[in-house]
């Protein structure tokens, strides 16, 4: 379709101008609000996301925007946007951040992009294209047991820690080694890449997975059916993982897989 080849460009080149804009405030942050426990904000995520937005509608007006800082309309062709993943990296000045962008299409996403500027990472797939870093193709782990294979669990304020507490377990009862780096979409990239086998959370917000989640499935993976529609406001669970591991992965976290792409 020749519409989503020029969101798909555009996306591409409006990601690295933002994170060249977001590396300005890299290693300078002096000060950071906290939304909520754990949940910094800097005046980097507002000026990423107000960037993102201006740029967006403007090549595409009848579009909508949803970002994480400051909301937005849904629409058929809607972009879903966090303009800093991993604050809390960025704002300790660990390299471990990114921007996260996606292009939903009537309820479905059909692209996904997501860029680490300090370490010029960028992540990027397009529904039946297949997934890329840096213009490469990727794909995900060939790792068939869990003892030789890696789980980023990811920790949510929505959700009670016995119950994360209770999966952490399941997973290291079952083998895995589990690790936590503080970005969802960047765990949900490294899976698309080999780096990690699998990413859970018991909830995610829309923002911070949509991109990851399309990565994967396009670089081979298995993901969860993640609400693309009422979840853009609500979020939820989400899976991702490498396609031999992802059954007792699913099993360990309670998060369940969607159907088998044919």
């Amino acid at each position: 379709m020749p519409e989503l080849r020029e969101r798909a460009a555009f996306c591409r080149s409006l990601l690295i101008e933002a994170g060249e804009m977001v590396m300005r405030g890299f290693g300078r942050v002096r000060h950071f609000e906290m939304k909520g426990p754990q949940d910094y904000l800097t005046e980097y995520d507002g000026r990423c996301e107000a960037l993102l937005r201006e740029r967006l509608l403007a090549a595409f007006p009848s579009d909508g925007f949803f970002g994480e800082e400051s909301g937005g309309v849904e629409a058929e062709n809607l972009w879903v946007v966090d303009p800093i993943d991993g604050t809390a990296n960025f704002a300790r000045n660990i390299p471990h951040f990114c921007i996260a962008v996606a292009h939903v299409v009537k309820g479905r996403t059909e692209i996904g992009a997501i860029y680490n500027p300090a370490l010029g990472d960028f992540h990027f797939a397009r529904r039946g294209h297949g997934a890329t870093l840096n213009d490469r193709p990727i794909t995900v782990s060939s790792a068939i047991s869990a003892s030789a294979s890696s789980v980023e669990l990811g920790w949510s304020t929505r959700i009670a820690n016995a119950d994360y507490l209770h999966v952490l377990a399941a997973l290291l009862d079952a083998g895995f080694n589990v690790r936590r780096a503080g970005s969802g979409a960047l765990g949900l990239a490294h899976v698309a890449d080999g780096r990690n086998e699998a990413y859970a959370e018991l909830h995610m917000n829309s923002w911070d997975c949509l991109a990851g989640l399309l990565l994967v499935e396009e670089a081979g993976g298995r993901v969860c059916a993640f609400p693309e529609t009422t979840g853009v406001r609500n979020g939820g669970a989400v899976l991702a993982a490498a396609p031999a591991i992802a059954e007792l992965v699913a099993s360990a976290c309670g998060i369940a897989l969607a159907p088998r792409r044919i």
